[in-house]
C-alpha cells in the first residue's frame, strides 16, 4: 500500500518552477493500525457475558472478515459442562465441539461441519500435539495444508474448507489449561497468512481465553447452585388422596441467578395435605441455603400438625434467629410464606400468610378469583400475630400458590400482575385440565425476557373423600362405652368388607377410648376414614399429649400405646381448638409382621 503526496516547486518571488510527487510505502503502518484496531475490538467485544457459547461466537465474529474468510472456535466437552479439560492431552483424549462459527450459517462452506458438531477423538499428530502444548500453528500455503493432512485424509473434510489455502490454529490457553482451539482460514482472498497474522491471532486468543475460562467457571458454580436448589425442592408432581399437584421453579435472569423461592407439598395424617410457597430475600447460594433451612423447618413444624397461623409464628421466630446470625455472615435474612392445609373429608382449606401474595382458586363451575387473606407481616419482623382464613374448596377446584416473581413484572404493579395471572388461569385451568400443561403455558405467557426474580408456582387440583367412606360416633365419658365403640367399629368394617382388620381395629379403638375416658373425660369422638389406608381417630377435650414409652415388667400401665404402635403403620396426636385427636393408620391388609412387645 502506497501513499501519494503532490506539492508545487517555487522559486524567488514565488515563481512556479514545477510539480513534485512522492510515493511512500505505508503497508506496514496500515497493517499495524489494523492490528491495533482488531485487538481493541477483541478486547471490547469478547467476554462481555458469562456464557461459554456466546463468548466463543464473539471470538469468531471478531476474526471474520477482519482477518480471514472462515473461522470456528472449538471447545472441549468438559469446558461446556463447566469442568476443567485434561491437563495432559494424549491420543484420542481431545474431544472438541464447534461452538462459535463465522461467517453465518447461510454463507458457511458446504460440507464443513457447523455449530454443534462434535469432532471425533483427535489422532496422535504432530500438529495436534503442538496446539495441545499451547503453540500457535501457521499453515501459510496449500502445500503445507496438504502436508499437515497427510496420513489423515479421513479428517480433511472436517477441518479443511473448500478452496482453503492458508490457515492458522491457536489454542485457547488459560491457567495452564488448553480449553479449545480457534481456527481461521482464507478461502476467497488470495493472500496467505504470515507470521504477523499468526502472532495477532495468538494475541487475540490469549485475550479471549480468560473470558472463556471465566464463563466455564461460572457455568460450574451455577450448575452446582442449581443442583443444590433442585435437591432442596420437593418432587415436581405428587398424587395423594387429597390433591394432585404440579410444581414449577424458574431461576431469575433467564437461568443466571438462582434464589430462595420454594414450594412444597406435605402429606398430613387423615389424608390432609399442606401446600406451601415461600420466598427468601436475595439471590445466590446464601438465599438458597436459607431457603433449605426454612423448608426443613416447615416440614418439621407441619409434622407437629400445628394450625397455619401458629406454624408461621414459629417460623417467624426462626427467621429472627437467622437474622441474629446474619451480621456474622454479611447477609440480610427475610422471607415471605404462605401455608395452607386442605382437608378432603370436610372439603375445607385453612391458610395463613406472612407477607405473601394470595392464592388463586379456579372452581369447577369456572369462576376464578384470589382468596381474601389477612396477610401478616414478613417473616422476621416479629411482634405481630398471624391470622388464619378458612374457606370451602369444592372437589375438582384448582388452587394456585406462587411467589411474587410470577406477578411482579416490568411494570412493578402486583395488582396488575395478579389480574393477569387470574385471567390466564381462567382461560386454561378448566375442569379436567392438564396441570403440567397449564403451568408451562402460564410461564410461557409471562414473556421471553429474563425475569429479575426467580419464580415458584404450585398448582393443586383438590379431591374429596366420599361421604360413604367416613363415619363418626360420639360417646360419653363412661367406662362402658369402650365395648360400644368396639362394636360400632367392627360393624362399619364389615360393611366396608374389611373384616380382616376388625381384630386390630377393635383393639386400637378399645385402648384409645379407654384412655380418653380415664384421663380426659368426655365427650369422646370416634371417626373411621377409608382411603388407601384405614384411619382411626379418637378425640377428647384434654390437652395432655400421650407419650410412647417402654414399660418395665413391674409397671401396671404404659403398654397400650406401645401395642398400638406395633399394630399400626403410623400413629400420632394433634391439638385441636377444643382438645386433641389421636390418630392411627393401618394398611388395608391383615399382615402385621413380627411384633416387638415390651413384655
Amino acid at each position: 500500500m502506497w501513499s501519494l503526496s503532490t506539492f508545487r516547486l517555487t522559486g524567488p518571488a514565488d515563481r512556479p518552477l514545477g510539480m513534485c510527487q512522492t510515493y511512500v510505502d505505508i503497508t506496514d503502518g496500515y497493517r499495524a493500525e489494523r492490528r491495533l484496531e482488531l485487538l481493541t475490538e477483541a478486547g471490547a467485544g469478547i467476554g462481555a457475558t458469562l456464557d461459554v457459547a456466546r463468548t466463543a461466537q464473539e471470538l469468531a465474529d471478531v476474526l471474520v472478515p477482519a482477518l480471514g474468510d472462515v473461522a470456528w472456535v472449538a471447545l472441549s466437552e468438559a469446558v461446556l459442562e463447566g469442568d476443567e479439560p485434561p491437563k495432559m492431552i494424549g491420543p484420542g483424549q481431545w474431544n472438541l465441539r464447534r461452538i462459535g462459527t463465522a461467517p453465518p450459517r447461510d454463507d458457511w462452506p458446504t460440507g464443513l461441519p457447523a455449530v454443534g458438531a462434535v469432532s471425533p477423538a483427535l489422532p496422535d499428530h504432530a500438529l495436534i500435539r503442538r496446539i495441545g502444548q499451547g503453540e500457535t500453528v501457521l499453515l501459510p500455503d496449500r502445500d503445507s495444508v496438504i502436508a499437515a493432512a497427510e496420513g489423515h485424509s479421513e479428517l480433511s473434510h472436517l477441518f479443511v474448507p473448500e478452496h482453503g489455502h492458508s490457515a492458522i490454529a491457536a489454542p485457547l490457553f488459560a491457567r495452564g489449561l488448553v480449553l479449545g482451539t480457534v481456527v481461521i482460514w482464507r478461502t476467497r482472498r488470495p493472500g496467505p497468512f504470515d507470521q504477523e497474522d499468526a502472532d495477532l491471532l495468538k494475541e487475540i486468543a490469549s485475550r479471549a481465553a480468560p473470558g472463556v475460562d471465566n464463563a466455564r467457571r461460572y457455568t460450574r458454580e451455577h450448575r452446582a447452585a442449581v443442583a443444590l436448589q433442585q435437591r432442596l425442592l420437593p418432587a415436581a408432581t405428587t398424587d395423594t388422596p387429597a390433591a394432585e399437584t404440579v410444581g414449577f421453579y424458574v431461576p431469575g435472569g433467564g437461568g443466571a441467578e438462582i434464589g430462595g423461592d420454594w414450594y412444597d407439598v406435605i402429606a398430613l395424617p387423615s389424608f390432609r395435605v399442606a401446600l406451601v410457597a415461600g420466598d427468601v430475600t436475595g439471590h445466590g447460594l446464601p438465599a438458597t441455603a436459607t431457603m433449605g433451612r426454612l423448608r426443613t423447618a416447615v416440614d418439621t413444624l407441619a409434622d407437629l400438625e400445628l394450625d397455619p397461623d401458629e406454624l408461621l409464628t414459629h417460623l417467624d421466630d426462626l427467621v429472627q434467629q437467622l437474622q441474629g446470625e446474619a451480621p456474622h455472615q454479611g447477609d440480610t435474612v427475610g422471607a415471605s410464606c404462605l401455608y395452607a392445609v386442605y382437608d378432603p373429608v370436610t372439603c375445607q382449606c385453612t391458610l395463613a400468610g406472612a407477607g405473601h401474595p394470595p392464592p388463586v382458586v379456579i372452581r369447577p363451575d369456572g369462576t376464578v378469583g384470589s382468596v381474601e387473606v389477612s396477610t401478616g407481616p414478613l417473616l422476621g419482623v416479629g411482634g405481630m400475630p398471624f391470622e388464619a382464613t378458612t374457606f370451602d374448596l369444592e372437589p375438582g377446584s384448582v388452587i394456585a400458590v406462587y411467589t411474587k416473581g410470577v406477578i411482579y413484572r416490568d411494570d412493578h404493579d402486583p395488582d396488575a400482575g395478579l389480574r393477569r395471572l387470574t385471567d390466564r388461569l381462567a382461560r386454561s385451568a378448566g375442569p379436567g385440565c392438564d396441570l403440567n400443561g397449564v403451568g408451562h403455558e402460564l410461564l410461557r405467557s409471562l414473556g421471553d425476557a429474563p425475569a429479575r426474580d426467580d419464580m415458584a408456582l404450585l398448582l393443586a387440583r383438590t379431591r374429596a373423600v366420599a361421604p360413604a367412606n367416613t363415619v363418626t360416633w360420639d360417646f360419653p365419658a363412661d367406662v362402658s362405652v369402650a365395648a360400644a365403640a368396639r362394636k360400632a367399629a367392627a360393624g362399619q368394617l364389615a360393611a366396608w368388607g374389611l373384616d380382616e382388620l376388625s381384630f386390630t381395629t377393635e383393639l386400637v379403638v378399645s385402648e384409645l377410648v379407654t384412655n380418653a375416658v380415664r384421663y380426659a373425660g368426655g365427650p369422646i369422638g370416634l371417626r373411621l376414614i377409608l382411603g388407601d389406608v384405614l384411619v382411626c381417630e379418637v378425640n377428647d377435650p384434654s390437652n395432655t399429649q400421650p407419650r410412647l414409652r417402654r414399660a418395665r415388667w413391674s409397671d401396671e400401665g404404659g403398654r397400650g400405646l406401645f401395642l398400638i404402635a406395633q399394630l399400626t403403620d403410623r400413629w400420632g396426636s394433634r391439638y385441636t381448638r377444643s382438645g386433641k385427636t389421636i390418630w392411627t393408620e393401618q394398611a388395608l391388609t391383615a399382615d402385621l409382621g413380627p411384633l416387638d412387645l415390651p413384655w
